[in-house]
């Protein structure tokens, strides 16, 4: 035991600086785009006194506070936007140092519509749902602060299809064919939209303020006991001696931390920092380190417990409790790192990379003495989630796990600045997720009130002549699409509200359609053309960003064929079959998942040709997919790539001359 293993351990030269990291997020992250005040500036200190305040006010509700639905998600969305027009600038030349007047008129005016809701929903609930003047003033007022709120924090994209939707529920009765309606009036669309519970203040809006908020408050305060320290020393205790050993750190480290970061390219500027020049220092080429980085930050917003913020909001359209979101998506989540994972070891045991010196490693046993209390917080969250409290208890359970936790040791203990930069950090991290909740609630809300879902899922379902597959490809394509312009939670909503009905309908099962629409959502930040987390990934590494882009959608490959799988076979869901049906589905899964990262890679025992690549392909679909058949078919390949490929070594041995071909 040395001090030397207890200090960090130092990245190679190259490492990007903070600054330049700082720039590669902006650039490719609208949600990084927010104003960096100086330390202890006055406007610095009163949007940390906003964000402290909403965080007590949340957490005061989730434990002894009581308030109605409507006024605690009123309240909740206008502190939001009192932050977002204090910290987002509203053009790109607009001072970063201060708020200009027009957002301080905004802020004020974004505090006011809570509070008046607050104020009159009672009154106007009694009178029996009639509006008077000044209710539709607010409504229009909140609407506006809504959409522009939005376009500063996350880009005009979801606010724009927003006002397509209000403009599709006006304008209906002109739209032809299956889509038409009536119309409806500007006074009923405002009363949908701010005086009821099914727009701005519905159910996305209302978990983002219970669920949402709190298990990203219960990431900062992680954050803020040094949690981010410990997963990166025990990623490098655990895999840095192997072949490409600092590409495993990156598939361990960037899985870890995304279970509690909800940002794929957030991750990759967080951990990527460290790991690409790591993994260019050892051998690995710039745009394979930024793929790997792309890949396994990508991954952490479908890996349980927290999974970000979608999966709260599928356990409450599903109305299912949390814990069956999370069992039913460790299978697929573990299969998608496996395959990452398979991918980075045969890439380095094929060029001949190697990990780095044990010596220049921390020891586990070391970091866990160390740092391992600080896991003491997610055993805590996982256990009561597992156990059946609600998301809201559990996270308030793992908030007050971490303060303790932390207190375990000197060298993590919290102080009250940490304890009040944990708050603050939690309410500015919540504020996108927030915000795209407020404004998916126009489609939501319009999507309800046209039957614009129902008639989509007919037109999917027209065109794929009932098809289940081509569904599910137009699906697929539907939210990957839908994925390029928006964060990850809107687009699960709008997909949702939009794709999942139509794969109900032909057959699938609630939680598969709902996990199939969150998972082409998410992979969305790696595929090209706009793939963000892999542009991030090529921006640390210095690559070209498509050829990032395409080299992680080789690497996450099993994202787009485990979903598929999934809904053919819910045994890998734990949703359907028998305990040993179940677990004979997961082998095979498995061995499936370690074929296709052999595929993707061309080499298993030895560099694989054109058609062994072809068979292990054929191989990972028909073991990944349960069944007697397909898992014949499977091993069957398997087998014969194994022995012509032990043919082929064997022949090498004996004949060095035959290297050359063995390279073919």
């Amino acid at each position: 035991m040395t001090e030397e293993r207890n200090q960090p351990v130092v990245a190679p030269a190259g490492q990007v600086g903070e600054a330049e990291i700082e720039k590669i997020v902006e650039k490719y992250d609208k949600e990084s785009t927010f104003r960096k005040y100086a330390r202890g500036s006055a406007w610095g200190m009163v949007t940390s006194a906003v964000a402290i305040g909403l965080s007590l006010f949340q957490v005061w509700v989730a434990t002894i506070g009581v308030m109605s639905a409507i006024n605690m998600r009123a309240i909740h969305l206008a502190m939001i936007m009192v932050l977002i027009f204090l910290m987002y600038p509203g053009r790109a030349k607009a001072p970063r140092n201060r708020p200009t007047l027009p957002d301080l008129v905004l802020a004020a005016a974004s505090f006011l519509t809570g509070l008046y809701i607050v104020y009159r929903y009672d009154a106007f609930a009694f009178s029996g749902g009639f509006a008077n003047t000044i209710d539709y003033a607010f409504g229009v007022l909140t609407m506006l602060l809504v959409l522009e709120a939005g376009r500063r924090s996350i880009g005009p994209f979801l606010p724009v299809l927003g006002i397509v939707f209000l403009a599709y529920a006006y304008f209906g009765n002109y739209v032809p064919g299956t889509f038409g309606h009536p119309g409806y009036t500007i006074e009923r669309i405002i009363e949908l939209m701010y005086l009821s519970t099914s727009g701005i203040y519905g159910v996305a809006i209302g978990v983002s303020a219970t669920y949402i908020f709190l298990f990203i408050l219960f990431g900062a305060f992680l954050g803020e006991s040094g949690m981010a320290a410990f997963i990166n020393r025990i990623s490098m205790a655990l895999a840095g001696h192997s072949p490409g050993g600092p590409a495993k750190v990156a598939v361990f480290a960037s899985g870890l931390m995304g279970t509690i970061n909800g940002s794929a390219v957030a991750n990759v500027a967080t951990t990527g920092a460290f790991t690409i020049p790591l993994m260019k220092s050892v051998g690995y080429r710039p745009y394979f380190a930024g793929a790997v980085e792309a890949v396994a930050s990508t991954g952490g917003q479908i890996m349980p417990p927290v999974m970000g913020a979608a999966a709260f909001i599928m356990a409450e359209i599903l109305n299912v409790p949390y814990a069956t979101i999370m069992l039913s998506a460790v299978i697929p989540a573990l299969l998608y790192y496996l395959a990452c994972y398979v991918g980075v070891h045969l890439e380095a045991v094929k060029t001949g990379l190697k990990g780095l010196p044990r010596e220049d490693l921390p020891r586990v046993r070391e970091v866990m003495r160390e740092r391992g209390h600080l896991a003491l917080p997610l055993i805590v969250i996982v256990y009561f989630l597992v156990a059946g409290y609600t998301p809201t208890f559990s996270a308030v359970a793992g908030i007050v796990a971490t303060i303790l936790a932390s207190m375990l040791r000197k060298s993590t203990r919290m102080s009250w600045r940490g304890l009040l930069a944990a708050l603050d950090a939690g309410a500015k991290g919540a504020v996108t997720v927030a915000i795209a909740c407020g404004v998916v609630g126009f489609i939501v809300g319009v999507t309800s009130l046209t039957s614009f879902g129902i008639k989509l899922g007919d037109v999917i379902i027209g065109m794929s002549g009932g098809s289940l597959m081509l569904t599910l490809v137009l699906s697929a394509i539907t939210c990957i699409i839908l994925g390029m312009g928006m964060p990850t939670t809107a687009v699960y909503i709008v997909a949702a509200t939009m794709a999942a009905p139509a794969l109900i309908k032909i057959g699938v099962i609630p939680i598969a359609a709902h996990l199939f629409a969150f998972y082409f959502g998410n992979i969305s930040n790696i595929t090209p053309p706009v793939a963000l987390a892999a542009f991030a990934g090529a921006g640390i590494a210095g690559a070209n960003p498509n050829q990032v882009g395409w080299t992680a959608v080789r690497l996450g490959i099993a994202a787009f064929i485990v979903p598929f799988m999934f809904v053919y076979a819910p045994e890998l869901l734990v949703q359907q079959g028998t305990p040993l049906g179940i677990i004979w589905a997961v082998i095979t899964a498995i061995i499936g998942v370690v074929c296709l990262g052999a595929a993707g890679a061309r080499y298993f025992i030895t560099n694989a040709t054109r058609p062994e690549q072809l068979l292990l392909f054929v191989a990972a679909l028909g073991l990944i997919k349960p069944g007697i058949i397909t898992d014949a078919v499977g091993f069957g390949c398997l087998v014969l790539v194994i022995l012509l490929q032990k043919r082929r070594s064997a022949r090498v041995a004996a004949s060095p001359s035959a290297v050359r071909e063995s390279h073919s």
